[in-house]
């Protein structure tokens, strides 16, 4: 992949649909994760942040794993090749790809923890040991810890002739033991697996001196004491392993009656789906190692040796330890948007002129007011909105039933196929339908994925609507952590629109002719194809046409196409993309006008914006979609233009400050390989999210705060640039 040389074609006559073209979407998708352990390498970002940056990766890897691995192995067994594969790769030789360099990810990450984060954890005092390393005083401290704590949950479980090998929970951490049992004077080996129940937490603090934490892990303290499992028996060796299963969701929805009752079905099945990773550490015995993969079914290849304990997705948890605020980032606290203060009624607000709101630097909570304050006001009649996935204790969820419980007219999508949410959703769903809220679970075949809230209001003789359109989820949680963008607006047309989007979601009528939005999937691709072809229609040598594309993903072959054919034709692109490439830039006569970054920092960057030069006059839009196949086909997806100026203004600044990133922002180069921005000579260093932030807390303090913004009165200290 690194040597990728493509020259340039001979003709004007491209063919665009040439493999080499593209970047193969999974280790497309590899480099991504590559990237997020990158912050954990840099030793510029805080040591226990570091620790979340591997937290990720490994959680990524899991769902990597699960989803896409899983999905593979499959068609390989029946000989699938799929329509998407523009880089022209087999199942098998992608499955073997992503081996070659899942392995070398997994052997640079824990390098990353033995040999640059724990030392450097070591020397603030914080440390975790291993059981021949306690004190006296620890020891004891741990043996009344396991008889208490630990040794009532366990379940040892032998395996012999009566008892097959146990099903083993999908990304469960679980002991493989080795025993000998004396019987009449002979000896006979043994073989069992005790489970770490995932119900405890996985790091027990120990006794330590003033100034020093130290931990030891779940899974130690049990090896320790795993002889008072198995009594009367010798312990001959006792290792930890890990597997990862197949969890990709398999749904008959044309044939389904009931599709929450399919899904909940369904959802058993992901935890037993057949194993396509095992993970084990290098003390495993060969036989023992024989012995498990023969029972899981295991390929060699699936198998990853990690020089440290299994699953760190636990450093997440871990990073959030109590006085350490000195290692970890300095915290950027949301700002209240500008727009809203001097503002009594956030209806009020809205009907003076249409609001951008940019998280987390500016607080979600007026999305959160909109919909609780539509709950109790008694002018609000009805409240509309699509739900994707939601927090713990969702203020948006209970503000809903609380409107349906004050006798107005709700109605909730809740999108029920929201991977691994799906049972976090159904418990919502049941929530809302137990209040009296008119809950839909979506189309048949379809996922809907926009972002969009309608509330209709009484305003003297007259109906009012009122929307609220995001590029992120109505999750106040992740809110704080997602870049998104979202707008409101009571536009007459922008409330047609709304009501046509959720009239389509809820009965029979057929795609309206939209006034303002775009939508998937009958029209959305087809509109990003027609402003790309506009482009290259008033592109001038004196005034090429300009794009700037800010998304999560980029693989759908028919846009990636149209971006061929518009850098050709001397188009200047530049794509800020997060995550999954398969657009190969800078390839002559092809993509050379096409550059794309993409930004990895504190914030995950999320939102979906794009703007279009137009010939002079700027289109800007925002949408709930990628530029994914899966986006323009198989979900319901909106796109939705920012036409007042100010906002058109502040969406662009946006994106030419991401594009301006050196800090934390990487090019893709031909070869598909991901380098640093640095700075030129005689450049300011520019980070963008701090950036953003400063910008939010500099508006915030030009305004005075009014009553109905006090509960959010920001902090004023900043990290500085």
């Amino acid at each position: 992949m690194g040597d990728t040389i493509i020259e340039k074609p001979a003709d004007n006559k491209a063919d665009f649909n040439q493999t080499d073209y593209y970047i193969n979407r999974e280790l497309s998708w590899l480099a991504f994760n590559r990237r997020v352990l990158e912050e954990a390498e840099d030793h510029t970002t805080p040591v226990l942040e570091r620790l979340k940056f591997l937290a990720i990766t490994s959680s990524n890897l899991d769902e990597f794993f699960m989803v896409r691995v899983g999905t593979m192995k499959e068609q390989e067994k029946h000989g699938v090749v799929t329509p998407e594969n523009k880089a022209g790769m087999t199942p098998k030789q992608q499955l073997e790809a992503i081996s070659h360099k899942a392995h070398e990810m997994v052997k640079l990450q824990y390098s990353v923890l033995n040999h640059s984060i724990m030392p450097l954890l070591a020397s603030h005092g914080i440390g975790f040991v291993k059981p021949h390393q306690l004190t006296d005083e620890q020891e004891q401290f741990m043996r009344t810890y396991f008889y208490d704590q630990i040794y009532p949950v366990l379940t040892p479980m032998a395996v012999d002739a009566s008892r097959p090998f146990p099903m083993l929970l999908n990304k469960s951490v679980n002991l493989a033991v080795m025993l000998e049992s004396e019987k009449d004077g002979k000896s006979k080996v043994l073989f069992a697996v005790v489970q770490v129940p995932s119900v405890l937490q996985r790091y027990i603090p120990l006794p330590s001196e003033d100034g020093v934490s130290q931990f030891i892990l779940l899974e130690d303290v049990i090896c320790h004491y795993v002889d008072f499992l198995f009594k009367g028996n010798r312990i001959l060796s006792v290792q930890p392993f890990r597997i990862t299963r197949n969890a990709d969701m398999t749904l008959d929805e044309e044939g389904a009656e009931d599709l929450l009752k399919e899904i909940q079905k369904e959802l058993k099945k992901r935890k037993w789906g057949s194993a396509v990773r095992f993970e084990i550490t290098p003390e495993m015995d060969e036989y023992m190692r024989e012995i498990l993969e023969a029972s899981l079914e295991i390929e060699p290849c699936d198998v990853y040796e990690v020089n440290g304990p299994l699953d760190l997705t636990f450093l997440m948890k871990f990073s959030s330890l109590r006085g350490y605020d000195h290692l970890r980032y300095q915290k950027l606290p949301p700002q209240p948007p500008a727009d809203f203060i001097g503002e009594n009624n956030i209806f009020e607000a809205i009907a003076h002129k249409d609001i951008l709101v940019h998280h987390p630097y500016e607080s979600f909570d007026p999305v959160v007011h909109f919909v609780t304050q539509a709950a109790e006001d008694p002018s609000v009649l009805a409240i509309k909105q699509t739900l994707y996935r939601v927090s713990g204790d969702s203020p948006i969820v209970n503000a809903l039933a609380k409107a349906a419980e004050n006798g107005k007219q709700v109605t909730a999508l809740v999108e029920l196929k929201a991977r691994f949410d799906e049972e976090k959703n159904i418990v919502w769903a049941k929530k809302l339908e137990k209040a009296g809220c008119h809950v839909i679970y979506g189309l048949v075949g379809l996922k809907t994925h926009c972002k969009i809230t309608l509330v209709v209001r009484q305003e003297g003789q007259k109906l009012k609507r009122y929307v609220h359109l995001g590029t992120g989820n109505y999750n106040d949680s992740t809110a704080r952590l997602y870049t998104d963008l979202g707008m409101f607006t009571c536009n007459e047309h922008f409330g047609i629109d709304a009501s046509y989007i959720f009239n389509h979601l809820s009965g029979y009528s057929k795609p309206p002719k939209w006034k303002k939005i775009e939508a998937a999937p009958n029209g959305l691709r087809n509109k990003f194809l027609q402003l790309i072809e506009n482009e290259i229609s008033t592109s001038t040598e004196e005034k090429p046409g300009r794009i700037i594309a800010k998304m999560n993903s980029l693989t759908d072959k028919k846009l990636i196409k149209a971006l061929f054919k518009a850098s050709a034709a001397g188009v200047q692109i530049d794509l800020i993309i997060r995550g999954i490439c398969c657009l190969r830039p800078g390839i002559p006569g092809i993509s050379e006008n096409i550059r794309v970054r993409s930004i990895v920092d504190r914030f995950l960057e999320h939102s979906r914006a794009f703007y279009f030069q137009n010939g002079g006059e700027d289109k800007v839009y925002l949408s709930s979609a990628d530029w994914m196949t899966r986006n323009m086909e198989r979900r319901v997806e909106i796109l939705f233009p920012v036409e007042a100026e100010p906002l058109k203004a502040r969406v662009k600044e946006i994106l030419q400050i991401s594009l301006k990133d050196n800090v934390k922002a990487r090019e893709l180069k031909p070869d598909g390989t991901y380098v640093h921005v640095e700075p030129k000579e005689g450049e300011k260093r520019m980070h963008s999210q701090i950036y953003f932030h400063a910008a939010a807390v500099k508006n915030t303090k030009k305004i005075q705060q009014t009553p109905y913004m006090k509960q959010l009165k920001p902090k004023t200290h900043i990290e500085e640039s």
